[in-house]
């Protein structure tokens, strides 16, 4: 009796209409997500500027901060002019009201708030930063577009060479220690992160009191020595021996706790089973670390990265403030002491975008670097 056998269907190879409809259904799966990102964060940002707006103005509240200034200011101008002096009291009050309603015509403070908050808002979403109220910039122009630009070198300066030095430290020492778990080094590592808990400020006090008051070996803030010295190459020198006490403070700051926090994220991916499993068959150490445990991190490196090139922008407020660093902190600080807020609103608009663009082409990064990320896919049950 002949045996029958049954024959294995072989699948059909796709045809390039198929092909074209995957390609044409991920297109559209990624261009319906980007314009719903887009939308979820062009709404976030407003509501966030708009926000910024009222707490900048006090709610209105700096409206009247400014009239009795101006009022204050006028009438004193007036009665210190002695062109003035002879006229008459009711024609004096006059002329001071008249000025007073020109200057308050000029500046808007006419129109109620609400009305103008909402032209606030149009001008920073469309990066009409406007003019400052009080501050200006070395060359004296009141435009806040200026001002930030004139900061913004020396907070790149301190905060990147300070925060990229911590983040790269922090990473490679975190890896070395995930080998030595136990170790006397990374004891004495979980020890000292509590270290972490003082902010930058608090230790630039007390290396400027060590260093720049006892021993006398840095100076006490600023950039650059007044005069600041004439040869490039002395004034670049110059400008990273300033350097020196304000960046140590950040990364003393934050150095331990931060190794301690990636030291203990390596170690929980070594401990998963397929880097168990390519120890077993025998991979070099370096291989293990870079294709298992670094690989797999590589997203969550990349946002952490991310976030930290964007927060250069802000700088440190109080650090740059205690070292009289000329940088975007402490611009800020004296802006909200002065109630200006253009400069206010300015500063943090475009932090606000920057946010917006990173945390958007992250996702896009992390596809590229993670095939289990897909742009737009859903979970699947």
């Amino acid at each position: 009796m002949a045996t029958e056998t049954l024959a294995t269907p072989t699948p059909a190879p796709e045809t390039p209409l198929v092909k074209k409809n995957v390609a044409n259904s991920t297109f559209m799966r990624v261009l319906k997500y980007t314009a719903l990102r887009l939308v979820t964060m062009a709404v976030t940002v407003t509501v966030g500027v708009y926000l910024t707006i009222l707490i900048a103005n006090m709610g209105g509240y700096v409206d009247t901060i400014m009239r009795n200034e101006l009022t204050d200011n006028i009438t004193q101008s007036i009665a210190a002019n002695p062109a003035y002096r002879n006229m008459a009291t009711s024609v004096r009050e006059k002329l001071i009201q008249e000025k007073i309603a020109a200057e308050v015509e000029r500046l808007g403070l006419n129109q109620p708030f609400a009305v103008r908050s909402f032209r606030y808002l149009t001008n920073a979403l469309t990066l009409n930063l406007g003019r400052s109220i009080h501050m200006t910039s070395d060359a004296g122009s009141k435009n806040v577009r200026l001002i930030l630009l004139e900061r913004l070198p020396a907070t790149l300066l301190l905060t990147g060479t300070s925060e990229l030095v911590l983040f790269f430290a922090s990473v490679f020492i975190a890896l070395s220690l995930s080998r030595k778990y136990g170790s006397w080094l990374d004891k004495l590592t979980i020890a000292l992160s509590p270290t972490s808990s003082a902010p930058p400020w608090f230790y630039g006090i007390f290396f400027i009191l060590i260093f720049a008051a006892i021993f006398r070996i840095l100076p006490f803030g600023g950039l650059v020595d007044s005069p600041p010295p004439v040869n490039k190459v002395a004034y670049g020198l110059n400008v990273l021996k300033h350097l020196i006490l304000p960046g140590m403070s950040v990364i003393v700051s934050s150095i331990f706790l931060s190794i301690y926090n990636w030291r203990t994220f390596f170690l929980i991916y070594s401990s998963e089973d397929y880097v168990e499993m390519a120890k077993a068959k025998g991979l070099p150490p370096r291989d293990v670390e870079r294709r298992y445990i670094l690989r797999p991190t590589l997203p969550t490196i990349i946002t952490n990265f991310a976030l930290l090139v964007i927060t250069l922008w802000t700088g440190f407020t109080i650090t740059e403030t205690v070292f009289g660093w000329p940088g975007l902190g402490i611009t800020l600080f004296r802006a909200i002491g002065q109630y200006d807020t253009p400069v206010i609103v300015g500063s943090t608009i475009i932090y606000a975008y920057l946010l917006a663009i990173t945390v958007f082409l992250l996702d896009f990064v992390y596809a590229l670097v993670d095939p289990r990320v897909k742009v737009g896919s859903g979970s699947s049950k």
